[in-house]
């Protein structure tokens, strides 16, 4: 299984920013989707989360401003992050586990918001 994570880039403060993770290869069926991120210095953290049924959860420092979001029938979730501030700045990795048990880490897309 191979995830290819894109969309970041570098925005103002205030800005949006729409990352995109696909998922390929051997793929049965995907159950949880998630979004990491790791500033330099920091521990990797989780950011958001949607589950089979289209369940949410999201870190308390993004809530009402990102959305996590998924699309089965092209193995594909996306993450619209709105009012983005400097503390956002981060490599973001999307993280995928399937039914039958494996999980599997993108690549990681950097987002650098300035100030």
């Amino acid at each position: 299984v191979q995830l290819q994570a894109s969309g970041g880039g570098l925005v103002q403060a205030g800005g949006s920013l729409r990352l995109s993770c696909t998922a390929s290869g051997s793929i049965f069926r995907i159950n949880v989707m998630g979004w990491y991120r790791q500033a330099p210095e920091k521990q990797r953290e989780l950011v958001a989360i949607i589950n089979s049924d289209s369940r949410t959860n999201y870190v308390d420092s993004v809530k009402g401003r990102f959305t996590i979001s998924r699309d089965n029938a092209k193995n594909t979730v996306y993450l619209q992050m709105n009012s983005l501030k400097p503390d956002d700045t981060s490599v973001y990795y999307c993280r995928v586990w399937t039914m039958a048990g494996g999980e599997f880490w993108g690549q990681g897309t950097q987002v650098t918001v300035s100030s």
